[in-house]
């Protein structure tokens, strides 16, 4: 009697398509590392040759002014605002960086560019992983979509300003576990993401969405059990140890005025009676709660029951649109759910081109501003302005591209090639169990 088990290709088999990607994600990584080389050999110590440059980074200076060449983050024995502002993950990845940076420099500028040097290999990895797990999250179809995450010109212009890619990987290894139905996993790369940097906290929302509407509980309340756990376990200590410096980041997050990329900068500026008065913690929570109550209607009332791409990419964006602040490297988080969203190359280079010459113009428009003042190379407010609403406009259009996807699933480019959702894990082809539409398809 014959088998009907299909035996699995061998690991080396399996992993051959993935090659070229990872070659390709290496080669974006480099390319990120050699447009920092003007600062890399120099540049750094001169504001103006940074921002002319292109090259500013947050890795070099944050290892004088926070203290890493003598003390210990969260410990640290410094004014409380002069504590690593970042969750527990990404404190102690600047802790190991710097210990090994001390080790093999005794003086202490040389072990920044070397803290500097190890941040960016390290960085440059969790690219490369980045990418490989996006392509098998988009599966065999559209494994080649990593290409945007891998060699998008706009990830290789902000690819090491922070460390935002480490975040970005775990998002990553977060989708591919729950597209394999492995939750526990799925829940502790979610915590550790969301102890890294705390965008992947609106994943949380689209999981619970969809759920609500399939009915699929089990899988969802073991998955935030255990981001719950993994998100304690690595926090728990430092609350206790070292209070003052693990709650820098939610102090500082919760203090911080509108600042760079935000749109209500702009309303500020040009002193719009409401949006450039009110405070703006509480028109961006407003603005973001508006948002993601649209999203939760679009998701119950949708003909057919949303990609989780397709929710996770409306909710990021809508926490990013709505931010108090929207750096040049929040870009990184966006293009491999923009892409899984929707893999339309036209939508997505038009984006593309506004973070682009958003990217060009923030460093301009420092250099008019104080201290520098420079209004002979930079750039004045009404320049500016145009690169924040470029990317606001442009996102907004690629939100509105995936909602005309949800509401006519026909046009939706992933469930034409036969798929019904690549990254759902339990949601995929799962029924419905409670929707806001009269009838469902």
């Amino acid at each position: 009697m014959k088998s009907s088990t299909v035996a699995r290709p061998p690991l080396i088999a399996r992993a051959v398509p993935y090659l070229p990607l990872g070659l390709f994600a290496a080669l974006g990584a480099t390319l990120a590392y050699l447009v920092r080389l003007p600062c890399r050999t120099g540049g750094w110590n001169d504001q103006v040759s940074t921002y002319t440059n292109f090259c500013y980074t947050d890795i070099y200076p944050l290892y004088f002014d926070r203290q890493l060449a003598t003390e210990n983050p969260y410990f640290a024995t410094v004014p409380f605002d002069k504590h690593v502002e970042y969750p527990v993950v990404l404190g102690e990845v600047m802790q190991a960086f710097s210990w090994i940076a001390r080790l093999l420099e005794p003086d202490e500028v040389a072990q920044a560019v070397r803290f500097y040097d190890i941040t960016v290999v390290f960085l440059g990895i969790c690219l490369v992983a980045g990418v490989l797990l996006m392509a098998a999250v988009a599966g065999p179809v559209r494994r080649w979509d990593a290409l945007w995450y891998a060699l998008a010109p706009t990830v290789i212009l902000a690819a090491y300003i922070n460390w935002d890619l480490v975040a970005g990987a775990l998002s990553m290894g977060m989708l591919l576990a729950w597209a394999r139905k492995r939750q526990v996993l799925a829940g502790v790369l979610l915590g550790l993401a969301i102890a890294t940097k705390f965008y992947p906290l609106m994943f949380v929302g689209a999981l619970f969405l969809l759920t609500l509407r399939t009915a699929r509980w089990r899988p969802f309340l073991v998955t935030m059990a255990a981001a719950a756990g993994a998100w304690l376990v690595v926090n728990v200590p430092f609350m206790v140890l070292a209070w003052d410096g693990w709650r820098r980041f939610y102090v500082f997050s919760q203090e911080r005025g509108v600042d760079w990329g935000s749109p209500w900068l702009f309303f500020q500026n040009k002193g719009w009676p409401v949006l450039g008065e009110a405070d703006v913690s509480v028109l961006g929570t407003v603005s973001l709660a508006v948002l993601c109550l649209g999203i939760a209607v679009l998701t119950l009332a949708a003909p057919r029951r949303p990609r989780l791409a397709q929710i996770c990419f409306l909710a990021l964006a809508a926490f990013m649109m709505t931010n108090k602040v929207w750096s040049p490297q929040f870009v990184l988080w966006l293009v491999p759910f923009a892409v899984l969203a929707r893999p339309n190359w036209k939508p997505i280079a038009l984006w593309q081109l506004a973070e682009i010459w958003y990217f060009f113009a923030i460093w301009l428009y420092l250099l008019s501003q104080p201290p520098l003042s420079r209004n002979d190379l930079g750039i004045g407010d009404d320049t500016y302005f145009t690169a924040v609403w470029g990317r606001v406009i442009t996102i907004a259009i690629m939100m509105a591209f995936v909602v005309r996807d949800i509401l006519r699933p026909g046009k939706d480019v992933v469930r034409q090639a036969g798929v019904d959702d690549q990254v759902g894990g339990v949601f995929d082809d799962a029924s419905d169990r409670f929707t806001l539409a009269s009838s469902s398809r």
